[in-house]
């Protein structure tokens, strides 16, 4: 049995991990590299695997670096099932949808204000190849086998992170491979902990946080401190966040503060129709989170929710301190360059990270206090405040991540670490062969290896 290592090697984006057998071929995720250049230009390679072999694909989440690539794999030649939960087909929908329609946007400006390099600017794929994605997918509940052939199954197991995401276990040539997909934190404020394996012969762990670890909550009050502050300056607080679950979650801590009247009572707008599109998610899948129907109504009605692009150019142009959560959150596309444009040059204002900043991306280079960035072909001097509220990340840190291999029965025969950049990669090898002597590999990109 061959692993080939096509994504999440020695980064954080990008995750597709194929599993050839001599009985079926299984593809672990098809996410869309972002970032760096160098990675974002593997988007437009095609796989070095004939795509037309590949029999099914299994999503563990809707996030685009695990499912952004599905477009192109169809649009190669693929024809399978894509296996997921209820939860991850509607948020995979979501994603894709958003992707192809912000990048025909931007090469249509691309295009008009001739900034790029291609005459002309092409959009990685279009509406259309996403929605050739949509009949291929195909909901499955946790803790359900799912038989692939008479001698391959797999099930999902809940791991926390954003709503719908799931671990796999894939029984295959007598073998039980488990893939963690992303882990959420053990004590995220909206989702419940995640289910830990109990038996594994090789595991595939994420590794984003896995050398470090999330400072003691103290959210609220850095959210509380930064939005007073800005406040009395006359400013707006500008949220990049991602669109599935981050959103939610600043919602419901504004929400927290707002309830006691620690934090002004000023605008507080969402403006990411596919986040306020996920909300509309949340109130239909009660199972998968702590809130409340009741809970999240009540969250609801604090906000502005703004899905017209003539409502965002409002809302950009009014003077009145605002609080603005806009996607995207690595400050990648979407609708916060919109604000950014506007905002980022002025010292009353503020920009605050809540998630991880993969790198090369824009949320990466202002974290890193860079003087000015590119948006639209066009610098802007970066003036406002920029600050990373830390521990909010979905992503669970190294405690966690050894927390989650706790409940092994036996010891794995192999462990592979993947969806973490080179040091994080290496500061989990090194923490869990200290703890559990467990022997772990960290993957090179297009790597095959046999087991």
């Amino acid at each position: 049995m061959k692993i080939y290592f096509f994504g999440g090697t020695e980064t954080v984006t990008g995750s597709k991990t194929l599993i050839e057998s001599d009985e079926i071929n299984v593809m672990i995720d098809c996410g869309l590299f972002q970032g760096l250049k160098e990675l974002r230009l593997l988007n437009r390679e095609p796989l070095p695997f004939d795509v037309s072999l590949i029999d099914f694909v299994i999503l563990t989440h809707g996030h685009l670096d695990h499912c952004g690539w599905l477009p192109l794999l169809v649009k190669y030649g693929f024809e399978g099932k894509i296996f997921c939960t209820a939860p991850t087909k509607e948020i995979t929908k979501l994603i894709l949808l958003d992707s192809a329609k912000i990048q025909e946007e931007e090469a249509e400006r691309a295009n008009n204000e001739h900034y790029s390099k291609h005459d002309p600017a092409e959009p990685l794929y279009t509406v259309a190849d996403a929605e050739k994605v949509f009949p291929l997918l195909k909901s499955v509940n946790p803790n359900e086998e799912i038989k692939l052939s008479d001698s391959v199954s797999f099930n999902f197991f809940y791991a926390s992170h954003i709503l719908g995401a799931c671990s796999i276990s894939l029984s295959i040539e007598d073998k039980k491979l488990v893939f963690s997909g992303d882990v959420g934190q053990d004590d995220d404020v909206l989702l419940f902990p995640p289910i830990k394996p109990k038996q594994a012969d090789y595991i595939f762990l994420e590794s984003t946080y896995g050398n470090r670890v999330h400072p003691e909550n103290k959210s609220l009050q850095d959210l509380e401190l930064f939005i007073n502050n800005t406040f009395k300056r006359g400013g707006n607080v500008i949220i990049p966040s991602f669109a599935v679950e981050r959103v939610q979650t600043m919602m419901y801590l504004l929400w927290q503060l707002k309830k006691v009247g620690r934090i002004p009572n000023i605008p507080y707008i969402i403006d990411t129709p596919m986040g306020i599109d996920v909300l509309h998610l949340f109130l239909e899948n009660t199972k998968w989170h702590r809130l409340t129907p009741h809970e999240c109504e009540e969250m609801c009605r604090m906000f502005t929710l703004i899905s017209d692009y003539k409502d965002t150019i409002e809302a950009i142009y009014n003077k009145r301190p605002k609080v603005v959560i806009a996607a995207s959150g690595m400050v990648t596309g979407g609708r916060v360059l919109s604000y950014l444009e506007r905002y980022i040059d002025k010292p009353e204002n503020t920009v605050l990270l809540v998630g991880y900043q993969a790198e090369g991306t824009r949320g990466r280079r202002l974290l890193e206090g860079e003087p000015e960035i590119k948006m639209y072909g066009k610098y802007y001097q970066v003036k406002a405040s920029v600050f990373l509220i830390e521990g909010l990340s979905a992503h669970g840190d190294q405690k966690d991540l050894i927390n989650w291999l706790s409940d092994l029965d036996e010891k794995p025969q192999k462990m592979f670490l993947v969806h973490g950049e080179k040091e994080a990669s290496k500061g989990l090898k090194q923490k869990i062969e200290e703890v559990y002597n467990y022997e772990c590999l960290i993957p090179a990109l297009n790597q095959v290896i046999e087991i």
